[in-house]
C-alpha cells in the first residue's frame, strides 16, 4: 500500500475494456483509490465504427483524447506501452524513460486487447487488405474506390472476403461484404462484380447462432452473394485462395479479418496459446491471481467484441471495489452478447447469451432456448447503431462509465422497445 493508506489500482489499456473499467472504479472507488490509467496511445477510437471508413467517414471522428476525461475524474493517465508484469513484486514494466520504467500497484486491471496476424496463413498478409485499424480500413477504401472504377468500365471483378482459423468476432467481415453490395448497388457498378464470403465457421457468423445465420444466409442469396461455410483458407498467392478441402476461389480483391492473438504476451501469468489471460469467469480475475484483473479482448472469454468488453469491465470494477470496500458484489460477468451487424441499406440486431462449456471460457455457444435470444433486421436498426456510436463516446469524454446512471437505464430501456418491435 502507498503511504498514504490509498490502494493504487493500475488499469493497463485505454480502449472500450480499459477506460470502462477505470471510470467505473472511479464511480465505485470514490477518493478511496489512486487510480493510474497506461495506454499506448494517447486517445481513445471507437473501433466498432471503422467499417465506416471505407465509405467516405474520416476516422478523425472516431477519436478522442484520454487526458481531459482522465483529469476529470482524477485518474493519472501514463502514455507508455505495457511490455511485462511482475505479479510477485507487483511490477507493470513499460517502455518509457520518463516513468522508470517501471509501475507499482497493488491492484491491477489487464485490458491490453488484442492483434491481428496474418502469418497464420501463408500469403495471407501479403495478398489481403485487413480490416482492424483506421489505416488499414483507409487503404481497403482505396481498394474499393479502384474496384469500383475497373467495374465501370465494364471489366468484371470478383470480391473474396474470407474469415481465417482463430477468429474471434467475424461480424466485422460479414459487414463488409454486406455494405460493400450496397455501396456498389449505389453507383450502379454492382452487375460487373461477383461477391463471394468464405469462412471456417459451421454456420455464418456462427457465435450468434442458428437465427443469425438464417438471416445472413437469406441476404446473401437476395443480394446474389456467394458463401461458403467450413472453408478454411490454407495459402494465399497471387489472385488465387486455396482452402484446405482442395477448394481454389479466384480473386481480384481479397479482404480478411485475420485470426486474433493477444496484443501482449504476458508470460509471467496463465495464457492459453494464443497469450489471451486465464481468468474466473465470474469475477475476471486472473487465474490464481486475485489482485489482478484481465478484461476485454486480452482476456480469455473467446468471443471479441466491445459490448462484452464493456460488460468485462463493470464486472471488474465491481468485483474489485467490493474487495477493497469489504462489501459483496453485486453482479458477475454476464455473457450476453449483443450486436448490431450493418448492410448500409438496413442492419440486423442479435442478442444471446453464450454458453460457456467446460470450467474456463475455452469454448462458448449459444443459448437459443434462452428467452433473450433475439434477431432481427429493419432500417431501425441502423439509427440503433449510430445512436449507440454517439452515446457511448459522450459518456466517456465526460468521464462517466457506459454502464451507470439514468442515461444507461434510458439506453436499456430503449433497446427493449425496439427488440420488441424489430427482432423476435
Amino acid at each position: 500500500m502507498k503511504s498514504n493508506n490509498k490502494p493504487k489500482i493500475v488499469v493497463l489499456g485505454g480502449g472500450f475494456a480499459g477506460l470502462e473499467a477505470a471510470l467505473s472504479l472511479r464511480m465505485r472507488m470514490s477518493d478511496q483509490a489512486e487510480i493510474v490509467l497506461v495506454s499506448d496511445t494517447e486517445y481513445f477510437t471507437f473501433k466498432p465504427n471503422t467499417i465506416y471508413i471505407p465509405f467516405g467517414l474520416d476516422p478523425g471522428k472516431l477519436k478522442f483524447g484520454l487526458a481531459r476525461p482522465t483529469k476529470r475524474k482524477e485518474i493519472r493517465f501514463v502514455q507508455a506501452h505495457a511490455r511485462g508484469i511482475d505479479p510477485i513484486s507487483k511490477q507493470v514494466y513499460v517502455d518509457s524513460y520518463e516513468y522508470g520504467y517501471h509501475f507499482s500497484y497493488d491492484y491491477l486491471v489487464v485490458a491490453t486487447g488484442a492483434a491481428m496476424r496474418t502469418d497464420t496463413v501463408p500469403g495471407l498478409g501479403e495478398f489481403a487488405h485487413t480490416i482492424w485499424t483506421p489505416e488499414e480500413m483507409l487503404n481497403l477504401r482505396a481498394g474499393f474506390h479502384e474496384l469500383a472504377a475497373r467495374a465501370k468500365e465494364g471489366q468484371m471483378q470478383e470480391v473474396h472476403f474470407v474469415v481465417p482459423p482463430n477468429n474471434k468476432h467475424s461480424g466485422p467481415l460479414y459487414e463488409m461484404t454486406l455494405m460493400l453490395d450496397t455501396w456498389l448497388r449505389r453507383k450502379k457498378v454492382r452487375d460487373n462484380v461477383n461477391l463471394c464470403l468464405s469462412t471456417y465457421e459451421e454456420s455464418y457468423v456462427q457465435a450468434f447462432g442458428p437465427r443469425m445465420h438464417d438471416v445472413v444466409s437469406a441476404e446473401f442469396t437476395q443480394r446474389g452473394i456467394v458463401g461458403h461455410t467450413q472453408y478454411e483458407v490454407s495459402r494465399v498467392e497471387h489472385k488465387k485462395a486455396t482452402f484446405h478441402n482442395g477448394e481454389r476461389v479466384p480473386f481480384d480483391l481479397l479482404v480478411t479479418f485475420p485470426s486474433h492473438a493477444a496484443s501482449t504476451y504476458f508470460s509471467s501469468l496463465p495464457t492459453d496459446e494464443r497469450g489471451f489471460l486465464a481468468t474466473v469467469t465470474e469475477s475476471r480475475q486472473v487465474l490464481g491471481y486475485p489482485d489482478i484483473y484481465a478484461v476485454g479482448d486480452t482476456a480469455d472469454f473467446p468471443l471479441k467484441q466491445a459490448h462484452l468488453a464493456l460488460g468485462q469491465a463493470s464486472t471488474a470494477a465491481e468485483h474489485l471495489s467490493a474487495q477493497l470496500l469489504g462489501t459483496t458484489p453485486r453482479f458477475g460477468f454476464d455473457p450476453t452478447g449483443m450486436y448490431v451487424l450493418e448492410g448500409l441499406d438496413k442492419a440486423t440486431f442479435v442478442q444471446a447469451q453464450l454458453r460457456t462449456a467446460g470450467s474456463s471460457d475455452a469454448s462458448f455457444e449459444a443459448e437459443v432456448k434462452d428467452k433473450r435470444y433475439r434477431v432481427g433486421s429493419s432500417p431501425l436498426w441502423r439509427l440503433g447503431k449510430i445512436a449507440v456510436g454517439a452515446y457511448l463516446p459522450w459518456r466517456f469524454k465526460a468521464g462517466n462509465p457506459f454502464h451507470s446512471g439514468a442515461p444507461w437505464k434510458g439506453v436499456e430501456a430503449g433497446l427493449k422497445v425496439m427488440s420488441s418491435l424489430a427482432a423476435r
